[in-house]
């Protein structure tokens, strides 16, 4: 009687499968995780980077950027005239915009009433303290998450000079919020709204989130941090 032997794998072979497969598994997991964490460092880099060039303009020529009512006739870049879509100078009253200079959806737009966080970023440029073009460019510096970043004196209920970033996940708001302050997106020093609502510091309290104090998972927010 003739026997057919079949043919399959070994235990051996099973296991040396499922172990690549884990440390696959596992190397995806790592790289997202690695990703996460450097596009977080980046939002922390980006907010210190802003506030130091603020402070240095203001050090140097003893007026805010976007404020400068100098500008102007301080930097050879500008024109008499200012800029096609408005002046180059700031009212110099030591607020950067007022109220609800942050559009709701992903600060694309700046209100009317306000130029003056458009033109932080020009003055910013002028003076060389940050990169992306000249004087004349006042395109917001984009995130890590794709938002765009500006800036606004009280966001929310927030007092004095905040940088907001746009369109930040709920998942990593939430880390940021423990990282850098007391876990509520209501209250301390980085304080957060969903990303289609106001950043209107003029608005009455309560804050736009006090019925629901988290982030939520599939929501985007617009963040604000205290200068």
């Amino acid at each position: 009687m003739h026997y057919s032997k079949q043919k399959g794998f070994t235990l051996v072979e099973i296991a040396i499968v499922l172990v690549i497969v884990g440390l696959l598994i596992g190397g995806v997991l790592k790289g997202q995780e690695m990703i996460t964490n450097a596009k977080l460092k980046r939002i922390e880099s980006d907010n210190a980077g802003i506030a130091a060039a603020m402070f240095s303009y203001q050090d140097r020529y003893l007026q805010l950027p976007g404020d400068d009512s100098a500008a102007s006739t301080r930097f050879d870049i500008y024109a008499p005239g200012g800029i096609p879509d408005g002046n180059v100078d700031g009212n110099g009253d030591g607020l950067i915009g007022a109220g609800n200079d942050w559009d709701d959806n992903n600060g694309a737009l700046i209100v009317a009433a306000s130029t003056e966080p458009e033109i932080f970023f020009g003055h910013l440029r002028a003076a060389g303290l940050i990169p992306g073009g000249s004087g004349y460019e006042t395109t917001r510096p984009s995130n890590a998450y794709g938002g765009q970043i500006g800036i606004q004196d009280g966001a929310l209920l927030i007092a004095g000079h905040v940088t907001i970033f746009g369109q930040i996940e709920g998942s990593i708001a939430r880390i940021i919020e423990a990282r850098l302050d007391d876990g509520d997106p209501t209250t301390g020093r980085v304080q957060s709204n969903l990303a289609a609502g106001s950043m209107d510091a003029l608005g009455a309290p309560p804050h736009p989130l006090a019925a629901t104090p988290v982030y939520a998972e599939a929501s985007r927010y617009n963040m604000a941090f205290r200068l």
